[in-house]
């Protein structure tokens, strides 16, 4: 792991060090006088208790000395935070949402990702939105972690220093899946991101596709694909069985054909399998194109 793989690392750590050998220090300390005292006034060298009577100037000592160290604390670990919360007027905007489980970054060209992509020595802001609950972004190798919340948008920035893979996890407990929602930062080279930006990638129209497709949108957190009972329905057998699903609160009996499933990805509250609950999955429409559902569609053939 990098020592500085961000421009906040530096003050970050220090304020950790600073808080956590202070902590030590006390720990250590406090636990000798405590044997100390112990040893020097157990019950066998004074078997008669002596009432202490006051002591003004160690009662301000240990007022002024402690009160001293934790504003040292707090300044220093104020100065580390105080950057975090005022990105640089030109850096670059990712549009970043959060969702049950897994997270899209939307570049400035309208590019869209499942891992953040970044160019090195960049400065990078993220406004963040959640579409269901309320998720975190963390990114430890860059001392980095904020709240991602529905209805509000919130941001982090960052420079990176390396290149390289840093993992990004979410910090909340945001449903079942939760410790699924994992993606990665992969900072580039400015040509290589560049590269990468502008590059059209045309997606083929495949079963095996279908399943990097899934994977992706980590839809097998949710849906299995060996038959096993998850949160919704398994794909092994899934394309062209006969199944009861609840529309409008009324029960129907459908096949599931093509239309089925994409109907299922884009407005997945529409028709529910019965015995499953609705509002779990969000629309994909935004996330998924219309040849990757067709991968998708090629792939549920496949597994009867």
């Amino acid at each position: 792991m990098f020592t500085e793989a961000s421009n906040f690392v530096e003050g970050v750590d220090f304020a950790y060090k600073l808080i956590y050998g202070i902590c030590f220090f006390f720990l250590i300390s406090i636990t000798a006088v405590m044997i100390f005292f112990v040893v020097r006034y157990s019950k066998k060298r004074h078997p008669k208790a002596v009432q202490i009577e006051n002591n003004t100037k160690l009662e301000v000592t240990w007022i002024v000395i402690p009160l001293i160290l934790v504003l040292i604390m707090f300044y220093y670990g104020y100065i580390a935070f105080l950057p975090m919360r005022h990105a640089p007027k030109d850096a670059m905007v990712v549009k970043t949402t959060g969702k049950m489980w897994s997270w899209d970054f939307e570049y400035p060209n309208g590019k869209h990702s499942a891992e953040l992509i970044v160019p090195i020595g960049k400065a990078v802001k993220l406004e963040m939105n959640s579409k269901d609950v309320i998720h975190g972004m963390e990114i430890p190798e860059f001392r980095l972690k904020e709240d991602v919340i529905p209805g509000r948008q919130t941001m982090l920035w960052f420079i990176t220093n390396h290149e390289g893979n840093f993992r990004i996890f979410c910090s909340f407990y945001c449903g079942v899946a939760h410790s699924g929602m994992l993606s990665m930062v992969r900072v580039l080279s400015k040509d290589k991101y560049e590269t990468w930006l502008n590059e059209v990638v045309k997606t083929p129209i495949t079963a095996e596709e279908g399943l990097n497709i899934l994977k992706k949108n980590t839809c097998t957190t949710c849906h299995s694909v060996d038959g096993t009972k998850i949160l919704g329905p398994t794909f092994k057998g899934f394309y062209g069985s006969k199944h009861t699903v609840l529309t409008d609160g009324k029960e129907r009996e459908i096949t599931v054909d093509t239309a089925y499933i994409r109907t299922s990805i884009i407005d997945p509250g529409k028709d529910v399998v019965k015995g499953f609950n609705k509002g779990i999955m969000q629309s994909y429409k935004e996330v998924v194109s219309d040849d990757e559902i067709k991968s998708l569609i090629e792939y549920f053939k496949s597994i009867k």
